[in-house]
């Protein structure tokens, strides 16, 4: 089972995905993820002038194989771009094996593990009203995790408790039983010159 083809997707919003398609003589295709955010376009070009010329041709069934020769065939190993990209080979080799025996992925890496698992909506809006909206929807949906996201981020530091207050009131109601949790980013350590 031999890979005929490989191509790269770069996708939304804007360019923040990286999806690598690798399809086999026989039809059968698999998906690996790729994403590297701030370095996408980084990752895509590694990928498509570096890796995917390797993969034609080669057995898709041999993953580790692969996955050894893509490690340690380049002079600089174990950055961030190299890895991200080397695994969305390695997912798409293992999706591509589950699907030429007709089993689902997890059955090949040792069978289920749990019964379910928690997931979490990304709710996000232009202003807080948009986004506290967005957050009843996934409440709506049954979702018990969920991250809000409202406007562009600022670099100014929280220096109360206001901003966290104000969240609070304003969510509260739209996320019942919801433990809300600020964002590392957002814990910062007042200012020398507060009050």
């Amino acid at each position: 089972m031999r890979i005929a083809d490989a191509k790269v997707i770069v996708c939304c919003p804007g360019r923040n995905f990286v999806t690598l398609k690798v399809t086999t003589e026989e039809g059968i295709s698999g998906l690996g993820d790729a994403t590297l955010n701030g370095r996408e376009l980084a990752v895509a070009s590694y990928l498509r002038d570096h890796l995917v010329p390797l993969l034609i041709g080669r057995d898709a069934r041999r993953i580790e194989d692969t996955w050894q020769y893509l490690y340690k065939g380049g002079y600089w190993r174990r950055g961030p771009v190299t890895m991200a990209a080397i695994a969305a080979v390695d997912t798409a080799l293992w999706d591509i094996k589950a699907k030429s025996l007709n089993a689902p992925l997890y059955q090949l890496l040792g069978g289920a593990s749990r019964e379910s698992v928690l997931v979490y909506g990304h709710a996000s809006g232009a202003d807080i009203e948009e986004t506290v909206e967005a957050v009843a929807i996934y409440r709506k949906r049954g979702y018990q995790a969920i991250r809000a996201q409202s406007g562009i981020p600022t670099s100014e530091p929280v220096v109360d408790g206001t901003l966290l207050e104000f969240c609070a009131a304003t969510v509260r109601p739209a996320a019942a039983g919801i433990r809300p949790r600020l964002a590392p980013s957002a814990r910062r350590a007042p200012s020398p010159d507060a009050d």
